[in-house]
């Protein structure tokens, strides 16, 4: 299994035709001052399973500040269905929308994903504070 994308976005939806549309990526946020606070941001990721992978596995998604420490975590699970060798992979497609997020102080964030006692680097954001004028 590996992670076939990873990005933060302000918007992100999976059509009925199975394409995903996708608003507004970025990786840097300015703050007024720490700690500070997200209104709204979406974290998407699709993990593409190999083909032993099958059933209901659960996830773990941990946002970890420069300190090493975790500031925000998400647990879920998905279903993997079994695919034959003329389809594609499964995917898992994760769209996260997350709410009044907290940045404690500045620096890089990383969301880890865990899944399957394995642990896969997802998007990263840098978090500023911006100059007074």
């Amino acid at each position: 299994m590996h992670v076939q994308l990873a990005l933060v976005c302000d918007d992100a939806r999976i059509r009925p035709d199975g394409k995903m549309d996708i608003e507004g990526v970025f990786n840097d946020l300015m703050a007024p001052g720490f700690p500070a606070k997200q209104e709204r941001m979406v974290l998407v990721t699709t993990i593409e399973w190999d083909r032993s992978d099958q059933g209901r596995n659960k996830f773990k998604v941990d946002l970890v500040g420069p300190d090493g420490r975790p500031s925000l975590t998400v647990d879920g699970h998905t279903d993997v269905d079994p695919r034959d060798k003329n389809r594609p992979p499964p995917r898992t497609r994760l769209v996260l929308p997350l709410e009044e997020v907290v940045f404690p102080r500045p620096g890089r964030y990383t969301f880890q994903l865990r899944v399957k006692g394995r642990k896969l680097r997802g998007p990263s954001l840098f978090l500023m504070e911006a100059d007074a004028e």
